[in-house]
């Protein structure tokens, strides 16, 4: 049976843009909540199905995020363009029925921008909307589940109206655990042959029309480890030449110089970045293993099979995680190391799951009770305020013991990091012609609220690194678009902290340029002349606790501002009984930075941690706007986003 032979009444497509795995997470659990209502389901990323083929389906469910300047993630741009084909007519999806939510971070300016105006250009194709768009915020005390709860409740109540089912037909009770589609299984003597085994790396895409990049894997060794969904992503092999930290070890935090090497000359810009792949600690994997009684087939080859329960729908689903070549054969015991993510912090959908594997009826009812969206307060003070990993949640709930057929259905895939390069100019490039790397990188490392102290994976990983390791890793094109044809307009950088990575990157490019330019010469306001051309200032807000400790690569400075127009202003917060922030600098240098952005068309980068910095330092320019411009508030304001609109203003945190 085939696709079109079917009545897709009661079958959903629910496709996701996905930067960081939330979407994807989103996406999966919305996939279980249609199927308890008799859907048959697919879930992939939008740039693995054609436009025209998702009307086929009786609802369309989107989960997007939004990365950069307002942009969809990497696995959903090639879709996105397809939807903007000018020669499309009005009535292109007049078939589609669907609904979006949209995840995002309201520190950005284009907050949830993506899904907003996918869901606008889906309706301008005649796509009809049945049931209002969501919208989450990162910043949100309770996270993004204090949107997305309430959100696929009251959707659950909207489809079961649109789509009732037949009399004595009930929903599947969340006692009943779902079938996966997929399981892990022990190899026999000869490797898995056919479509049943993820050897060859492909599936069958015998069913929907479905795009080549969907036929690809997304981590398969450094030969083709470019996402097949990124065109603006290489995979590389590179070796780690230096792990030097950069503040005292009597600070308060471990703030690492990463320096890598390849072999090969690449190109990048600032404002890229280089993924990670972490690998969980032997100790960790080891105390799982154990405590799931799963030892004893820790080193047997396994590998991925289909379930029964999949149909002729389900082309489009892929294995639960990617896995590397080199890990063949795969064994539970490098799965726990380097696919699945052991020390996440356990979402909702995670502890339902693990209730279906208790006897211990104690155990059970607690564990749905962090489920129930009546306690969603409860669930956010058990994990997420103090950043319970899931391996203490199985220890706590030691009666739990997920078959190890299961363990990738079950436990989230262990995603890459990214982290911003602060290599730029000369320093890409190492004396052999291969290229360098290097990125400064915050140990993560505190106590929380419990007092328990927790450590991120990615940078335990690296911490731990000697120099000579050699790892995959991804370079993937940053969202601030920085261009060569800027190097003669004035730029202001506003970089506290690690933020200041990007910044570095793009203050030794632009030193590059200066120094590919001919004929320099001085002008009278000490810029560099190159014709009619001179290389814009430069001008750096970098914030910090203290001066002697985290003042980060102090000693190229000094040597930069006398070799270009670059002026570095600090705010050291700690080192005087007032703090004083970036923000705070920024208004003492009103009138360079008026003169700059407003007088010379300059451009604004900001960079670092989320939050409050960069509402802060957008206060700040409004303000130097309406003191130096003779503007009023709303003015001031309409400038900046203006500047936005424009490109002028770009931000990137994290």
């Amino acid at each position: 049976m085939t696709y079109d032979d079917q009545r897709q009444d009661r079958v959903a497509a629910i496709v996701y843009g996905s930067e960081t795995g939330n979407a994807l997470d989103y996406a999966e659990e919305v996939g279980r909540l249609l199927e308890r209502l008799h859907f048959q389901t697919v879930v992939t990323r939008l740039n693995a199905v054609e436009p025209v083929s998702l009307a086929r389906f009786s609802c369309v469910i989107a989960i997007i995020s939004t990365t950069g300047q307002g942009d969809l993630p990497v696995n959903a741009r090639s879709f996105w363009k397809k939807l903007l084909r000018r020669k499309l007519p009005p009535d292109y999806l007049t078939d589609l029925k669907f609904t979006t939510f949209g995840l995002g971070d309201s520190s950005y300016p284009k907050f949830n921008w993506a899904a907003r105006k996918f869901h606008k250009r889906l309706l301008q194709l005649g796509a009809h909307e049945i049931y209002p768009r969501g919208e989450a915020d990162e910043q949100h005390e309770e996270g993004l589940d204090a949107t997305w709860v309430p959100w696929t409740a009251d959707l659950r109540q909207q489809v079961l109206a649109r789509y009732p089912l037949d009399a004595g037909v009930d929903p599947i009770s969340e006692d009943v655990l779902l079938p996966p589609k997929w399981l892990l299984s022990l190899d026999s003597n000869s490797a898995p042959q056919g479509p049943s085994s993820l050897c060859n790396g492909t599936l069958p895409a015998d069913g929907l029309p479905i795009t080549k990049e969907y036929q690809q894997t997304h981590r398969v060794g450094s030969a083709t480890l470019t996402s097949a969904s990124d065109p603006n992503s290489t995979g590389l092999l590179v070796t780690l030449e230096e792990n030097r930290r950069l503040t005292p070890k009597n600070h308060w935090q471990d703030v690492r110089h990463l320096r890598f090497s390849c072999a090969t000359s690449v190109e990048y810009a600032p404002g890229d970045v280089l993924t990670i792949f972490p690998e969980n600690s032997s100790g960790d994997v080891g105390q799982l293993l154990e405590l799931m009684d799963w030892t004893q087939h820790a080193d047997i080859p396994i590998h991925f099979k289909r379930t029964n329960s999949v149909e002729d729908i389900d082309v489009y689903s892929l294995p639960p995680v990617n896995v590397k070549q080199h890990d063949n054969p795969l064994t539970l015991r490098k799965l726990l190391s380097y696919c699945l993510d052991i020390r996440a912090v356990p979402r909702r959908s995670f502890l339902s799951a693990v209730a279906h594997f208790t006897d211990n009826p104690t155990h059970k009812e607690r564990l749905l009770e962090f489920t129930n969206p009546k306690y969603i307060d409860e669930l956010y003070d058990y994990t997420t305020r103090p950043r319970r990993s899931i391996l203490e949640v199985l220890q706590e709930f030691h009666s739990v013991k997920i078959p190890w057929q299961w363990a990738a259905n079950v436990l989230p895939e262990l995603r890459g990091r990214q982290f911003s390069i602060v290599s730029g100019g000369q320093r890409k490039h190492t004396s052999d012609g291969g290229t360098s790397f290097e990125l400064l990188v915050a140990i993560v490392k505190y106590k929380t609220v419990i007092r328990t102290l927790r450590d991120g994976v990615c940078t335990r990983y690296l911490s731990g690194l000697p120099a000579g390791t050699s790892m995959e890793v991804l370079l993937q094109q940053g969202s601030l678009n920085i261009q060569k044809t800027d190097a003669t307009r004035p730029v202001v950088m506003i970089g506290p902290g690690t933020g200041l990575a990007p910044m570095r990157s793009l203050i030794w490019e632009r030193y590059d340029w200066q120094s590919r330019m001919s004929c320099l010469g001085q002008a009278e306001d000490g810029t560099i002349a190159n014709g009619s051309n001179r290389l814009g200032e430069t001008v750096l807000f970098y914030g910090c606790r203290n001066q002697e400790a985290d003042f980060f690569y102090r000693e190229e400075w000094d040597v930069l501002e006398e070799k270009m127009p670059l002026k570095i202003f600090t705010a050291f917060s700690r080192d005087q009984t007032t703090k004083v922030y970036v923000q705070d600098i920024l208004k003492q240098q009103s009138e360079l930075v008026y003169r700059l952005l407003c007088s010379q068309n300059g451009l604004v980068y900001v960079c670092g941690s989320s939050g409050r910095m960069p509402q802060a330092v957008r206060a700040a320019l409004v303000d130097v706007f309406r003191n130096c411009g003779d503007m009023d508030q709303d003015a001031a304001e309409h400038y900046l986003q203006v500047m936005e609109q424009e490109g002028r203003y770009k931000q990137e945190t994290w």
